[in-house]
């Protein structure tokens, strides 16, 4: 009798190597990289492709945002934000712990969108530490112009994969997102 062994570990897997003058898969990473040397591992493959893909879908929201008010993604994020937080508003630092993309100047962020007459900002009564930042009629507008053209840029991204995979996909991205920022507010 004789026995197979088998790889049951797809994620420890290391990829076969190609021979030297194989083509390359042209949808693979390493084509997107233009590399020839195959990498160390499936788990640095991934990370590549997950930037990769990261990557690929920023550009079609910086050239939509780009065509409404010069809007960059960062200030459609405090927009977003504040219009979920309502007419209460949200302090300038809260709205930094909620942003997608860090940055450190938040203030300056603030700053510029208020000159563009989309956000305002009030000293909280309470708590004159707090400055008070509110989503203003033409942010809301600008917001509702977009809505629609950002739902498409979603749907376009994900056209890619069938209902079962987004399904699929979802806990597996929150897994390596909750690893990363644990581990970064621990540490």
């Amino acid at each position: 009798m004789s026995t197979i062994a088998v790889d049951t570990d797809p994620v420890n897997a290391t990829p076969p190597k190609p021979p030297p003058d194989a083509p390359l898969d042209p949808d693979s990473v390493q084509a997107a990289l233009k590399q020839r040397r195959p990498f160390r591992s499936r788990r640095q493959e991934t990370f590549l492709c997950l930037l990769l893909t990261a990557e690929a879908t920023r550009w079609p929201l910086l050239d939509l945002l780009a065509g409404h008010d010069e809007l960059t993604p960062q200030q459609y994020n405090v927009l977003r934000i504040l219009r979920g937080a309502g007419a209460d508003g949200l302090p300038t630092l809260e709205i930094g712990t909620r942003m997608i993309e860090r940055t450190p100047g938040v203030t300056r962020l603030i700053d510029r969108m208020e000159k563009k007459a989309l956000v305002t900002r009030q000293r909280d009564r309470g708590d004159r530490r707090q400055v008070i930042c509110r989503i203003t009629e033409r942010g809301l507008a600008l917001l509702k112009k977009l809505d629609k053209p950002i739902d498409g840029l979603e749907d376009a991204a994900m056209a890619a994969l069938s209902d079962a995979e987004v399904e699929a996909l979802l806990p597996l991205l929150n897994k390596v997102r909750l690893q990363l920022t644990r581990g970064r507010a621990r540490g």
